[in-house]
C-alpha cells in the first residue's frame, strides 16, 4: 500500500514455473527470476484470470478489476511511469527496457484499476482500430487465503506481520494493498474517491476484516520526515494486539521528536495523502520505519481493522454489510 504508490518491491529467483492460464500473464510477464525456489514456482499453479467486474463509474471514469494480461500491462506501464519517472525509484536494466514495474506477486494478485473511458490509443495503441481505456489510478490487492497458498504477503519482507495474521486467524480476514498511484493529471478528488470506491466494495465483497500493507514518504532520509513519523509513532502507534515491528536489520526509528516536541497541525500538513487518509479511517501503524532504497521510499506499516474504520464513512461509501458500490455501473 504505499505511498500514493503502494509498497515496492523485493526479487526472488526460480528455477523454473509451469504454466500458467493464458488469461492472466503470460509467461514472459512474470520476474521468474524473482521467486525464491522451485517450491514457491509450484504454489503458483493455481493462479486465477481475474473475472471483468465493474464497481462503479463516474462522468467517463470507472472502477473495475483487470480482466487479463493487457489490463496488467497497463497497470505496470502506469506504475513504472509514476514509480519510476516521476518518483525515485531505480529500474533494473530490463525494467528499464520494457518501462514495466512488475514483479512475481503480479500473477497472483488483483488489479483493481481506474480507467478513463473517453481516452484515445496512446503509445503503440496509436495504430490499433479499436480505441481502449487508459487505466489511470491502480491498487494491487492480495488476500490472505491466496497469499497463504503461494508467496505470501509482500508486506513480510519488510514488517514481521506473520505473528499477528497467525494470531487474527481465522477469526479475521487480511487483505493487503500495496502498489497504489494515480497519473498525476487525474489526481483529483474524483478520481482517488472512485478508486476507494472499488476498493471498500472489493473488501466488502470478499468479507475482509482487515487491511494491510506499506505505505511511503518519498526519499530515503527519515530525518526529513522526522515531525510526520514522530506524530505517527506518539499517536497513531498500533495497540500492542495488533503491532508489527519492522525486522531488526531494517528498522528505523520513527520517534525522532518528543511527543511535546510534535506540532500537530504541522505534522499532518507534512503527512503524505495516502496515509493521511487511512489515518482518518482509522488505521494503526508498526513499529519503525523502512528505508526502500530501490523505490527510494521511507516506509511505514498500515494496519486498517475495517471495525475500526470511523463509522461517518459509511453514509458516503456504504455499511460493511452493503455488498454492492454505491456507485452503480450505470451511474
Amino acid at each position: 500500500m504505499t505511498e500514493g504508490q503502494s509498497p515496492t518491491g523485493r526479487r526472488t529467483r526460480i528455477s523454473k514455473l509451469t504454466a500458467l492460464p493464458p488469461g492472466l500473464l503470460a509467461r514472459r510477464m512474470l520476474n521468474v527470476k524473482g521467486l525464491k525456489n522451485a517450491a514457491q514456482a509450484k504454489a503458483l499453479s493455481f493462479v486465477r484470470t481475474p473475472q471483468p467486474k465493474v464497481y462503479g463509474r463516474l462522468g467517463d471514469l470507472e472502477v473495475r478489476l483487470a480482466a487479463g494480461r493487457p489490463d496488467i500491462l497497463q497497470a505496470q506501464r502506469l506504475r513504472y511511469e509514476v514509480f519510476y519517472e516521476e518518483m525515485s525509484a531505480r529500474p533494473n536494466p530490463v525494467a528499464a527496457m520494457r518501462r514495466l514495474d512488475q514483479d512475481a506477486y503480479d500473477a497472483i494478485c488483483d488489479h483493481l484499476l481506474v480507467v478513463d473511458t473517453s481516452a484515445g490509443p496512446h503509445g503503440r495503441e496509436r495504430w490499433a482500430h479499436r480505441r481502449r481505456p487508459r487505466v489511470v489510478g491502480t491498487y494491487r490487492l492480495l488476500r490472505q487465503d491466496i497469499a497463504a497458498r503461494s508467496l505470501g504477503f509482500y508486506t513480510q519482507s519488510e514488517y514481521d506481520i506473520a505473528p499477528l495474521v497467525r494470531a487474527k486467524s481465522p477469526d479475521c480476514r487480511f487483505l493487503e494493498l500495496g502498489r497504489s498511484c494515480v497519473l498525476k493529471p487525474y489526481r483529483s478528488k474524483r478520481s482517488v474517491e472512485l478508486l476507494w470506491h472499488g476498493l471498500w466494495t472489493y473488501v466488502r465483497e470478499h468479507r475482509v476484516d482487515v487491511m494491510i500493507g506499506c505505505a511511503s514518504f518519498e526519499g530515503t532520509d527519515p530525518k526529513a520526515h522526522a515531525m510526520a513519523l514522530s506524530y505517527l509513532h506518539h499517536f497513531a502507534r498500533a495497540p500492542d494486539d495488533w503491532l508489527c515491528p519492522a525486522h531488526p536489520h531494517l528498522h528505523q526509528r520513527m520517534d525522532l521528536l518528543l511527543r511535546e516536541q510534535v506540532d500537530l497541525k504541522q505534522a499532518l500538513k507534512a503527512m503524505p495523502p495516502l496515509i493521511k487518509g487511512y489515518l482518518r479511517l482509522g488505521a494503526f501503524v508498526g513499529d519503525g520505519a523502512v528505508i526502500d532504497r530501490q523505490f527510494g521510499t521511507t516506509d511505514v506499516l498500515i494496519i486498517l481493522p475495517v471495525a475500526k474504520i470511523d463509522p461517518r464513512y459509511f453514509e458516503h461509501f456504504g455499511a460493511p454489510d452493503e455488498l454492492k458500490s454505491r456507485l452503480s455501473p450505470a451511474d
